[in-house]
C-alpha cells in the first residue's frame, strides 16, 4: 500500500519550496491537484497549482459525494474554500502522494484513506521570519491585501496550537531556518518510510 507524505504548516513557512523541491528529488512521488474557490493569483496556472472553482462546482461536487474533505476561510475578500476531490487522482494501491494542507485536512484525509496511509510533514519556522516573508510574497501580487495576510497569521496561531498539533499526534517538527537542511532531513525521511 502507498502513503500520502502531507505537509504542513503556518503560511509562509516554505511549504510550496519544500514541495516542489521534494517532487524534484523523490519523483516517484505523485501529486494530487486540490480545488480552490478563491481567485487565481498571479503566476498560477489553473490545473496546475490548484483548480479554480466557481462555489457552484464546489457545490455540485459535494452533492455527489466526492469531497473528501473542505475548508472554508472567511477572508476579507469573502469566503474561500479549499477542498479534495475524490476524482480518480489517488491510487493508494500502486503510488505514494505528496500533498499540502492544514491538521483539519489531515484529520478528514486520515478518516478517509486511514491513518495508517497517511505521514505528516509538519513544518516550522520563528513566527517574525514568517510574517516577513508573507508581507514580502503579498508586495508582489497586483493588488496586496495586508489586512489578508493579518488574518492568515493569527488564524495560523489557532489553528496549528500545540494542542492541534498533539490532537492530531504530530510528534516531528522540521524546522526550516535553512532550507536545504530542512528538504534533505524530509527527504530521507520520506524514503525511509517507504521503503518499509
Amino acid at each position: 500500500m502507498g502513503k500520502i507524505f502531507y505537509i504542513m504548516g503556518k503560511s509562509a513557512t516554505g511549504k510550496d519550496t519544500i514541495y516542489q523541491e521534494l517532487l524534484n528529488r523523490i519523483p516517484e512521488l505523485k501529486t494530487v491537484v486540490l480545488y480552490t474557490t478563491r481567485p487565481i493569483r498571479i503566476g498560477e496556472v489553473n490545473g496546475r497549482e490548484y483548480h479554480f472553482a466557481t462555489l457552484e462546482q464546489k457545490n455540485r461536487l459535494e452533492d455527489a459525494g466526492k469531497v473528501i474533505e473542505c475548508r472554508t476561510y472567511q477572508t476579507m475578500m469573502g469566503p474561500w474554500s479549499y477542498f479534495t476531490v475524490d476524482d480518480g487522482q489517488i491510487d493508494l494501491r500502486n503510488c505514494d502522494y505528496l500533498m499540502i494542507g492544514t491538521l483539519v485536512s489531515y484529520e478528514k484525509m486520515c478518516a478517509y484513506f486511514g491513518k495508517e496511509s497517511l505521514a505528516p510533514v509538519y513544518i516550522s519556522v520563528d513566527d517574525r521570519e514568517r510574517l516577513l516573508r508573507a508581507i514580502e510574497r503579498e508586495t508582489a501580487q497586483k493588488d496586496p491585501r495586508y489586512d489578508e495576510v493579518c488574518r492568515r497569521y493569527l488564524a495560523d496561531e489557532e489553528d496549528f496550537s500545540r494542542k492541534n498539533l498533539d490532537r492530531c499526534e504530530i510528534k516531528k517538527i522540521y524546522n526550516n531556518t535553512e532550507l536545504e537542511a530542512c528538504i534533505s532531513e524530509i527527504a530521507g525521511d520520506i524514503q525511509v518510510q517507504r521503503k518499509h
